[in-house]
């Protein structure tokens, strides 16, 4: 079976919406977009080039599938890790009103995105990758699809958007895999699920 894995930015507050760029997402009146551009530096881009070498294909959302096709097709150096895995691997873009693509290897999921994923997951292979795709993400969560989690957790904090666990999700706990940290704050969490959270009360040892 293939792992799906999901790679996220994150607030503080839990908000993934916008990261990328003032106007890449101002739905809902969002209005603090492109958060994570001071925080780069290439020890980031370093890991986002060993996690991609271990994806055998790639699952996203329609917002996050026109925000790659409009640039990484244009990467035609076959020496970028990052252009030569996603412009030349499967990708899938689930969508109900996405005709075609444009982007070469690309392929439209406009039926029950739960059931293809389960299907996905089925076969051998390396990961199933998931980066951004908010929404979809959050459909994958609610049905335990996703194995790993690797969280870009940015010392900000926007107080509006969408956030990937909103009040209502069903609780969970994760076991800690890894992390890594930035000179410039970011944290970097890798977490797998582990069940249901345990819940207790703080007792002071009497003396």
């Amino acid at each position: 079976m293939s792992k799906l894995i999901a790679t996220t930015f994150l607030s503080l507050d839990g908000v993934y919406q916008g990261p990328g760029g003032v106007d890449e997402d101002t739905s809902g009146g969002f209005d603090v977009g492109g958060w994570v551009t001071p925080f780069y530096e290439e020890s980031m881009a370093a890991l986002a080039e060993e996690w991609i070498a271990r994806a055998g294909a790639f699952l996203l959302g329609r917002r996050t599938h026109d925000i790659f096709a409009a640039h990484w097709p244009k990467v035609t150096d076959p020496a970028d890790p990052l252009a030569s895995r996603l412009n030349g691997l499967p990708k899938h873009v689930v969508s109900r009103t996405l005709q075609s693509s444009p982007w070469s290897g690309t392929s439209i999921v406009d039926g029950d995105v739960v059931e293809f994923a389960r299907d996905l997951k089925s076969r051998p292979g390396d990961e199933i990758q998931v980066h951004g795709s908010g929404e979809l993400l959050q459909t994958l969560i609610a049905h335990d699809l996703v194995d790993e989690y690797r969280l870009w957790l940015y010392p900000v904090v926007l107080g509006k958007g969408r956030r990937l666990f909103p009040d209502g999700v069903v609780p969970k706990k994760f076991e800690h895999v890894e992390s890594r940290h930035t000179a410039a704050g970011v944290t970097v969490l890798v977490l797998r699920p582990a069940g249901k959270p345990d819940f207790d009360t703080f007792r002071l040892v009497p003396e």
